[in-house]
């Protein structure tokens, strides 16, 4: 926490495929083992394996500016790409896998995600998504879980702002974000429920753990929650991001969100409660449409452009942006977005590239360019 906006942090997960044929490639320990030797990391970045082995997540340190962020994230993605060619292995900011799957299975896993894989069975063997998780620093659990009941109207245009998963395995699914359709086969996922306190958070996870529909307490499948380990509350609804851009746009929208909350808490204006099956009904929309359709208002229930609900979601956040700094550089990224399109969008375009090539313009697009200026072809 600082006397200033609230800090922030991002989580990026990454596939690692093989260059010339697409497959998932399942070397994320190599890799992992070498990233060292790729060019120093700012202070706080961290780099972790994830779920399966053909990906891997960078985190950032604790950031306060937009400039900062982007530079611990830009310095990070150079890194692991560089350890992952010495590997002969392509690092893709996609959500969903471009190809098929690994030429070979990979070895089975061991503890904690060798539970998940028998708690989950099929639904999680082949799970290779990945996201980008926000996190932006509260100053307790009890305003952590106030805080997350004002963000469910405001998740679905997130998702469909970040919508960069349009591929399965090689196949076109239709959707935006294909990754959302593969996060909802899970036990509680979706937006949070309502809930007044920290103490009725905990007891709502506990008592999904002890239904056996989670792992462990930290294994919460809501599309933002209070963090177990930091904090913060922590968004999970975005799809990993395209480009640096598309996730420094994910991550001042998130705190801007934690801002006006805070500020209509403060001023002792509580969330009303959404409907499950309609906020349900938004993120799925999302999740189909992106920004090419019409998105839920899930709490006037109807639906909407979805350009018109990204500008009213600015306008909800106009002033904590103002007040961070942010607004002129929000409104450039999502000009940015709206003339080039979502990840998806993009991704989509190299349709009839085949699947060399789409990974050959992804591992580009993933990596900023070395004077700064991120791809846009």
């Amino acid at each position: 926490m600082s006397d200033g906006p609230p800090t922030m942090g991002v989580e990026e997960e990454f596939l690692l495929v093989n260059p010339r044929t697409g497959h998932a490639s399942p070397c994320a320990e190599p890799v992992l083992a070498r990233y060292r030797h790729h060019g120093p990391l700012p202070e706080g970045v961290r780099i972790h394996r994830e779920l399966r082995l053909t990906q891997l997540e960078a985190a950032s340190g604790v950031c306060t500016t937009a400039d900062e962020l982007r530079h611990q994230l830009t310095a990070a993605r150079r890194v692991l790409a560089g350890a992952a060619a010495a590997e002969d292995c392509a690092l893709l900011a996609t959500g969903t896998p471009v190809g098929p799957g690994p030429a070979t299975p990979p070895p089975a896993s061991t503890g904690r995600y060798a539970e998940i894989d028998a708690a989950y069975g099929a639904v999680v063997a082949d799970y290779e998504a990945c996201g980008c998780h926000v996190h932006v620093g509260v100053a307790d659990p009890d305003t952590a879980v106030a805080v997350v009941n004002h963000l469910g109207r405001w998740l679905p245009t997130l998702l469909a702002l970040s919508a960069n998963s349009p591929f399965d395995q090689g196949r076109d699914t239709g959707y935006a974000s294909w990754r959302m359709v593969l996060q909802s086969r899970f036990p509680g996922s979706g937006v949070a429920p309502h809930l007044r306190g920290h103490d009725e958070y905990r007891r709502a996870v506990e008592t999904l753990v002890e239904c056996g529909a989670l792992v462990d307490p930290d294994q919460t499948f809501w599309l933002a929650r209070p963090s177990g380990r930091f904090p913060t509350v922590e968004f999970r609804v975005a799809d990993t991001a395209l480009t640096v851009d598309h996730a420094v746009l994910q991550a001042l929208l998130s705190r801007a969100l934690v801002q006006r909350a805070l500020t209509d808490l403060a001023e002792g204006r509580e969330a009303a409660p959404l409907s499950p099956q309609v906020a349900a009904a938004a993120v799925w929309t999302a999740a189909r449409h992106g920004l090419s359709g019409d998105l839920v208002d899930a709490a006037e229930q109807t639906r909407r452009p979805a350009w018109t609900l990204v500008d009213e979601l600015v306008a909800h956040v106009q002033a904590p942006l103002a007040e961070s700094g942010d607004l002129t550089e929000v409104r450039k990224l999502l000009d940015a977005v709206r003339d080039g399109g979502t990840g998806a969008d993009r991704q989509r375009a190299l349709t009839d590239a085949g699947t060399a090539a789409a990974v050959r313009w992804l591992t580009a697009a993933t990596v900023p360019a070395a004077h700064g200026t991120l791809l846009t072809g």
